[in-house]
């Protein structure tokens, strides 16, 4: 039993050896699926918006719309769940030992995600975001479920949420710097500031059933997605944090990488 045991390890040793330590096509092809996809929702828009998203008393409207909503909320909910509880029974029970050719590897994976959730909050906090406030300029609406804020804050919104907490907890559950040292005050201003944005949602509906402010922008009752969405320059914070630890992985091999070693 304890041969087997021996060789098993020895054959997982010998596979972490051999995986490269940046993998790019998860972060190419997430990148690409994010992209596609809202490419595809715009397009949606620009084809049904105007023609069912003006009269939310219409059938067209629940048909073309509301369907949408109905789909999207509970999909994104299991979503999160799905990769809040697989990160959590995958992760590594014996992290305080991970080699450091594979902490190095997982720090890039990490990298990955960032990247994507960078993209994804792109298009929820900024794209769609600017395009909520250019469909309220222009169409009054009469319900709080508009053709831009079902895409916007029922869609977008959620996705990156889902992103930000697949890499929060890749990190809690894979990398000794975030996981034994302490809560990372940075990556928690990263993931909580961008997803606060989401039930900051609940006071502006709110606010908007009791003041017309469509065209007002820069209204108070806003301010708190410009000062949530400003969480995420946290991101900086993460970066020298993460690059703090690469220097100490990288201590002893200095000849490899072509530098002279700090005296």
């Amino acid at each position: 039993m304890s041969l087997v045991t021996e060789t098993a390890r020895t054959g997982e040793a010998a596979a972490v050896a051999e995986a490269p330590l940046l993998d790019g096509r998860p972060v190419i092809l997430g990148t690409l699926a994010i992209c596609t996809f809202y490419v595809g929702v715009r397009i949606y828009e620009q084809v049904f918006g105007w023609y069912a998203g003006l009269d939310s008393f219409a059938p067209e409207f629940t048909t073309y719309w509301m369907t949408i909503l109905y789909i999207e909320e509970p999909v994104e909910l299991i979503s999160f769940l799905a990769l809040v509880g697989w990160m959590w029974k995958t992760r590594d029970r014996d992290i305080a030992s991970v080699q450091p050719r594979e902490e190095m590897r997982r720090i890039f994976n990490l990298l990955c995600w960032i990247l994507v959730y960078g993209v994804a909050i792109y298009w929820g906090a900024s794209y769609f975001t600017e395009q909520d406030g250019t469909w309220h300029m222009t169409v009054i609406r009469d319900t709080d479920f508009t053709p831009s804020h079902i895409i916007e804050f029922y869609m977008s919104y959620p996705m990156y949420i889902v992103v930000g907490v697949g890499g929060f907890m890749y990190a809690r559950t894979r990398l000794p710097t975030f996981a034994l040292k302490g809560w990372s005050v940075a990556y928690v201003l990263l993931f909580v500031g961008p997803f606060m944005i989401f039930p900051n949602v609940g006071l502006n509906e709110w606010g908007h059933t009791f003041w017309f402010m469509e065209e007002l922008f820069v209204a108070p009752l806003h301010w708190m997605f410009v000062f949530f969405g400003w969480f995420s320059l946290a991101v900086f914070g993460v970066a020298l944090q993460i690059l703090g630890r690469v220097g100490e992985l990288c201590k002893g091999y200095e000849d490899l990488l072509g530098v002279e070693p700090a005296e």
